[in-house]
């Protein structure tokens, strides 16, 4: 009797263990998830800074053309905006005037709109820190073109262009 509950026990543990034996092995380590979820985080953040380094060397690419041509437009504007005190104001030079200070405009709201991207992306929100005040400098610029005062308000610019390219080289 002891033999047959003996050979019964066996039957059922052999039984029991022989599928779990049948399992294939594999010789391939197996990938973490973590290793590929930190990988594709990294890709992610670099992107996301290349994306922020794109966009502030386009501004300084197109507030650096602005201000070049501005130097020579500025005092001309200027000489005959003093010259027209005097007598009647040219409808050329006042077209040229609206739209210089639409050109300021158009860069404040070009610099609110970057400073608004990285305060309210994570992974740029500790260069933000060195952005902010591009766009209020943008908005003294525009103010001081709105008083007719161009030359002073590419000065200013100057500036906001200095404030970019430091952000530039902190993010490389």
């Amino acid at each position: 009797m002891k033999k047959a509950i003996v050979t019964i026990c066996a039957l059922m543990v052999l039984s029991a263990t022989a599928p779990a034996q049948t399992r294939k092995r594999t010789t391939k380590p197996k990938t973490t998830t973590t290793t590929k979820t930190a990988a594709g985080e990294a890709a992610t953040v670099a992107a996301v800074r290349t994306d922020g380094a794109t966009r502030i060397a386009n501004q300084i690419k197109n507030l650096t053309t602005f201000l070049y041509l501005l130097g020579g437009v500025a005092r001309n504007i200027e000489t005959l905006d003093a010259a027209a005190k005097t007598g009647t104001p040219s409808p050329t030079v006042e077209k040229n005037k609206a739209q210089l200070r639409q050109s300021f405009s158009d860069f404040r709201v070009g610099l609110d709109a970057l400073e608004v991207y990285f305060r309210s992306t994570p992974e740029l929100q500790g260069y933000y820190t060195k952005l902010v005040g591009s766009a209020s400098g943008a908005a003294e610029a525009e103010s001081q073109a709105a008083a007719g005062q161009f030359n002073q308000a590419g000065r200013t610019l100057i500036g906001v262009v200095g404030r970019l390219t430091d952000v530039l080289v902190l993010m490389h």
